[in-house]
C-alpha cells in the first residue's frame, strides 16, 4: 500500500507538471490564493498522564540496567547476516567477535535474566528443602521455643521488617496493576486513534485531487492577466513606449510652445512700448512748451525796470539763474519706434504657432492607439496561443490516471480499515485475557500479602507477654498460623511470578533500548539507511523499492522528517526522480510560441508630425523680425531720469518766497502770479499724469516690456536654432529609431506576460513542495504505531508491570525470612522452658529436652510449618 500511495503522489506531480519555472516576479504580482487544506484529526502525541512518573523510574532504572548507546554498528552487522549480506558462520572469527559485542551490550539483560533464572530454579528448591527440613522439626519445625531476654526486640524487629516487606510488595503490586490496567485502557481507546488515522488518510486521498484541480484552475488567472494585458496593449506597450520617445519628444515640443509663448509676449511688449512711448512723448511735448512759456514770461517781468533797483536786484538776478531749471528732464522724442518690428510679429502671429504644436502633442500623444491598431492581428494569435496552452493542460491532467490510482488506493484502504475493525474485537478479546491472566499474578502477591498483613494484625494483637509460648491465645497462634501459610504460597507462587517477570523484562527492556529509544531520536532510521543493508544489491533500500534505482538519495529519515514537518509528498519522496517538475514545467514548451509572436510585433510611428515647416518657418521669422536691433540701452536710459530738473511745487514755493523779499509793488505780484501759474501747471499736467497712473504705469509697463523684449533678443537666432533642431532630432527618433525604442519595450512588454506564466509555475512548484499532498498522515501513522502503540501503549506498560511484579518477587525472599522467625512468636508451642530458682542465676532456663513441658492439647495436632 505504501508504494501505491508513493505512485498516487508520484502522478499528482506530474498532474500539475504542465505549469513552468519561475526566475523572477514581473511588476504585477499575481494572487493565486491558497491551495485547499483540510485539518487532520489525528494527534500523534501520548500523555501518560499520573503514570508517567512510572513510566521515568522504569526507564531509569533500565538505563542502570543498559547504559549503553545504541549499538548501530553492531545492529548493521546482525542485520546484514540475517539479509544474506554476510556469511552466517558463527565459527569464524568475526562473528564470533560480533557475538561477543552482543554479549557486552546486553550484559546487563543477560545478568539480569540469570538472577532471575537463579530464582526461578533455587527458591522452589529452597522451598523443598525448607518443608522436609520443617517436616523434621529442623529448621524452626520444632514446637519449642527457647526463652531469651531479647525476645520482645526480636520479635517487635521481625514484625517491622515483615511489615516494610509487605509494604513494598504492595507497592510493586500496585505498580504492575496499574501497568495493567492502562494497558488495557489504552488499547480500548486506540480504535478511536485508528480511526483517527484512517480518517486522516482518507482525507489525505481525497484532499489531494481538489488540490490538483486548484493548481490547475489557477491557469486561468494566469491566462486572464495576459489577455488583460493583451487588450489593454496601447496603455502597457504603447504608453511604454510613448515614455521612452516622451524623453526626448516632449522636451523639443515644450521647447516649441514656449517659443509661442513667447512670440504672443513680445507682441504684448513691443505694443505696451510703442503705446508707453507715445503717452510720455505727448505728455512731455506738452509739458516742455508750457515750462517754455513760463520761464519767457517770468524772464521778460525780470526785465522790468523795477528789478534794477538796489533792494530787488539781488533778488531778481537769483530768480534769475533758476529759470534753466524750468525744463523737462526725460526726452522721448529722440527715442527710436517700434511699429516695424510690431508689424513683423504681427505677420508672424498670422500662425498660430501653439496650435501647431499642440497638434503634435496630439500625434504623439496616439501613440497607444497606434500601438492598438497595428498589433491586433497579432495580438489575435497570441491570444489563441493562450488559449491552446490551457486546453493543453486540461486535456493532459485529464490523461493522467490519478482518478484511477486513487480509487485503488481508497479500496486498499477501505479495505484495511474493514479488516482492523473485524478484528479490534478480537484483539479486545486476547487483550482481556492478558489482562485476566496478569490480574491473576497480581492477586497470587495479593493473597500472600492478606496472609502476611492477617498473620501481623492477629499476631500484633493477640500476643500476650505474660502469657507462656504453650498458653498463647487462639488469635496470636492464627496470626502465626497465617505468616506461615502466607510463607507456603510464597514458595508456591515466586517462580512462576518470576518466570513471567523475566520474559517480559528481557522482550519488554530489549524494546525500549532496541526501538523505541532510537526511534525517539531517530538512531533507527539511520540503521534503515545503512546502505546495502537490508538489500546487499541496493545502496538505498527505499529508493529500490519506489523508484527501482537505489542509486538516488533517498532516506527513511529525511521521508519521515519532512513529512513530520507536513512537507508536499512531492517533496519528501524525491519524486522528481520519476517526474521532474523543473523538466515538466518548462517555461519555454509553453512561452516560445508567444515570444515569437510578441517579437513579430512592428509598429510604424512615421505617422506621427511634431512640427511642420509651416511651424519652423514661423519660427524663423520670429527670429528675423528685428527686436534684437532695437537700442535698449537708450530707452532704458531715458527711463530712468526723472520727468523734470527740478520740483515745479519746490520751485513755485521758493519763487513766491523770494517775491516776498521784493518791495510790495508789482513786481512782486507778477512774481506770485508767475508762482501760481508753475503750481497750476504741476497740478494740472504732472499731478494728473501721477495720480491717473498714466505716467507712472506707463513708465513701469515700458520698463518691464524693455527688459523682456531685451532678455528675448538675446541670442533670439541661438535659441530659435536649437529649438528647431530639438524637434528635428525628435521627428528624427520617431522616424528613424523608434523601432529601437520598440523592440526594447516590446521586450519588455513580453517579459511581462511571460512573468505571469513564470508565477504561476514557481507558485506551483512551492505548492507541490509544501502543501499539495501533505504527508503529515504517513507521519501520524508511524508515529502511531511505533511511537504510541508499541513504545507508549505496550513496551512502557508491560516495563512497568514487570519493574512493579520483580520487585515484589524479590522482596518475598526477606518477608520469608521475617514471617518464618515472627511465627515462632506467635504460634502455640509444645513445649516450653522451665526455670530453677536454684540455676535461674547462672543461665536463666534449663536445657529444653531435660527441663521441657509436655502441653497435651497442642502435641498430637500442631502442624509442623
Amino acid at each position: 500500500m505504501a508504494v501505491e500511495l508513493c505512485l498516487l503522489l508520484l502522478f499528482c506531480g506530474s498532474t500539475i507538471s504542465e505549469v513552468q519555472p519561475i526566475y523572477k516576479p514581473p511588476p504585477g504580482t499575481l494572487d493565486f490564493g491558497f491551495v485547499p487544506a483540510k485539518t487532520y484529526d489525528t494527534g500523534a502525541y501520548h500523555e501518560p498522564g499520573a503514570i508517567g512518573i512510572l513510566f521515568k523510574i522504569v526507564h531509569a532504572f533500565l538505563y542502570l540496567v543498559q547504559p549503553n548507546t545504541f549499538p548501530q554498528d553492531l545492529i548493521r552487522k546482525i542485520a546484514q547476516q540475517q539479509f544474506g549480506n554476510t556469511q552466517g558462520d558463527y565459527q569464524k572469527p568475526e562473528n564470533v567477535v560480533l557475538t561477543l559485542q552482543a554479549i557486552y551490550y546486553e550484559i546487563g539483560f543477560i545478568v539480569s535474566a540469570a538472577l532471575g533464572l537463579l530464582f526461578i530454579l533455587l527458591l522452589p528448591l529452597v522451598g523443598l528443602c525448607f518443608c522436609m527440613c520443617r517436616c523434621c522439626d529442623n529448621c524452626g519445625g520444632e514446637m519449642h521455643q527457647r526463652q531469651k531476654k531479647n525476645a520482645d526486640c526480636q520479635r517487635s524487629c521481625f514484625a517491622t521488617f515483615l511489615f516494610v516487606a509487605s509494604l513494598i510488595i504492595s507497592v510493586g503490586v500496585l505498580c504492575a496493576y496499574a501497568a495493567n490496567q492502562h494497558l488495557t485502557n489504552q488499547v480500548r481507546g486506540a480504535k478511536k486513534l485508528v480511526n483517527s488515522n484512517f480518517k486522516d488518510l482518507k482525507i489525505f486521498l481525497n484532499d489531494t485531487p481538489a488540490q490538483i484541480d486548484y493548481l490547475v484552475s489557477q491557469y486561468n488567472t494566469t491566462k486572464d492577466k495576459a489577455l488583460s494585458d493583451l487588450n489593454n496593449v496601447g496603455p502597457v506597450l504603447g504608453t511604454r513606449v510613448q515614455e521612452q520617445l516622451g524623453k526626448e519628444v516632449r522636451p523639443a515640443l515644450d521647447a516649441a510652445l514656449t517659443m509661442a509663448g513667447a512670440i504672443r509676449e513680445t507682441k504684448e511688449a513691443l505694443e505696451n512700448v510703442s503705446v508707453s512711448v507715445e503717452v510720455l512723448q505727448e505728455g512731455t511735448e506738452r509739458l516742455h512748451a508750457n515750462l517754455t512759456d513760463v520761464k519767457m514770461h517770468l524772464s521778460n517781468t525780470l526785465n522790468d525796470s523795477a528789478c534794477s533797483a538796489a533792494q530787488a536786484a539781488s533778488t531778481c538776478n537769483i530768480i534769475r539763474n533758476s529759470l534753466a531749471q524750468l525744463n523737462i528732464n526725460a526726452n522721448f522724442s529722440g527715442l527710436p519706434g517700434v511699429s516695424s518690428q510690431l508689424a513683423k510679429i504681427n505677420d508672424v502671429l498670422k500662425i498660430d504657432l501653439s496650435s501647431l504644436v499642440q497638434k503634435g502633442y496630439a500625434a504623439f500623444n496616439d501613440t497607444p492607439d497606434l500601438v492598438v491598431n497595428q498589433t491586433r492581428n497579432i495580438l489575435s494569435d497570441i491570444k489563441s496561443v493562450l488559449e491552446s496552452i490551457g486546453s493543453n493542460i486540461t486535456t493532459f491532467t485529464r490523461a493522467l490516471p490519478v482518478q484511477k490510482i486513487l480509487a485503488d488506493l481508497m479500496l486498499h484502504l477501505t479495505q484495511s480499515e474493514a479488516y482492523v475493525q473485524d478484528y479490534f474485537p478480537i484483539v479486545e478479546q486476547y487483550d482481556f485475557y492478558r489482562w485476566l491472566g496478569c490480574l491473576i499474578l497480581c492477586c497470587m502477591l495479593v493473597l500472600i500479602l492478606v496472609f502476611y498483613y492477617l498473620g501481623l494484625l492477629c499476631g500484633t494483637c493477640g500476643y500476650d507477654k505474660h502469657a507462656s509460648p504453650t498458653t498463647r491465645g487462639c488469635i496470636s497462634n492464627t496470626g502465626g498460623n497465617f505468616l506461615m501459610a502466607g510463607v507456603g504460597f510464597s514458595f508456591l507462587f515466586s517462580w512462576l511470578l518470576m518466570i513471567v517477570v523475566v520474559l517480559t523484562f528481557v522482550t519488554g527492556g530489549n524494546v525500549e533500548k532496541l526501538v523505541c529509544e532510537p526511534f525517539e531520536d531517530k538512531n533507527l532510521f539511520k540503521v534503515l539507511d545503512t546502505p546495502y543493508l537490508l538489500n546487499k544489491h541496493w545502496k538505498n533500500y527505499l529508493a529500490g523499492v519506489i523508484f527501482k534505482n537505489p542509486n538516488v538519495d533517498l532516506t527513511f529519515e529525511k521521508v519521515y522528517s519532512d513529512c513530520k514537518e507536513n512537507k508536499g509528498i512531492y517533496t519528501s519522496l524525491h519524486l522528481e526522480h520519476l517526474f521532474n517538475i523543473n523538466e515538466l514545467l518548462n517555461i519555454s514548451m509553453y512561452t516560445e510560441d508567444v515570444a515569437l509572436k510578441i517579437e513579430h510585433i512592428q509598429i510604424n510611428l512615421s505617422k506621427i508630425i511634431l512640427l511642420d515647416e509651416i511651424g519652423k518657418e514661423n519660427l524663423l521669422n520670429f527670429s528675423s523680425s528685428g527686436i534684437d536691433g532695437i537700442d535698449f540701452s537708450a530707452y532704458l536710459t531715458e527711463i530712468n531720469k526723472s520727468v523734470t530738473k527740478v520740483d515745479l511745487l519746490s520751485f513755485a514755493n521758493d519763487l513766491e518766497a523770494r517775491a516776498d523779499q521784493l518791495p510790495k509793488g508789482a513786481l512782486e505780484n507778477a512774481l506770485k502770479g508767475h508762482a501760481n501759474n508753475i503750481r497750476m501747471i504741476h497740478n494740472q499736467q504732472v499731478v494728473p499724469l501721477e495720480q491717473a497712473m498714466k505716467y507712472v504705469k506707463a513708465r513701469s509697463t515700458l520698463n518691464q516690456s524693455i527688459r523682456l523684449l531685451k532678455r528675448t533678443s538675446s541670442e533670439l537666432m541661438v535659441k530659435v536654432k536649437n529649438v528647431i533642431s530639438a524637434v528635428n532630432a525628435a521627428q528624427d527618433l520617431i522616424n528613424n529609431n523608434a523601432s529601437q525604442v520598440i523592440v526594447q519595450e516590446t521586450k519588455k512588454y513580453m517579459d511581462t506576460i511571460i512573468g505571469y506564466f513564470e508565477q504561476y509555475t514557481e507558485w506551483v512548484k512551492e505548492s507541490i513542495s509544501m502543501e499539495v499532498a501533505a504527508c503529515k498522515p504517513i507521519a501520524n501513522v508511524i508515529d502511531t504505531a511505533v511511537d504510541i502503540f508499541l513504545c507508549s501503549y505496550i513496551a512502557d506498560s508491560v516495563n512497568t508491570f514487570w519493574f512493579g511484579l520483580g520487585g515484589s518477587s524479590m522482596f518475598l525472599i526477606p518477608a520469608i525470612i521475617f514471617a518464618v522467625k515472627l511465627s515462632k512468636y506467635y504460634r502455640r508451642m509444645d513445649t516450653e522452658d522451665v526455670y530453677d530458682d536454684t540455676e535461674n542465676g547462672n543461665n536463666g532456663y534449663h536445657k529444653e529436652n531435660l527441663y521441657g513441658i509436655h502441653n497435651p492439647v497442642f502435641t498430637s495436632s500442631v502442624e509442623q510449618w
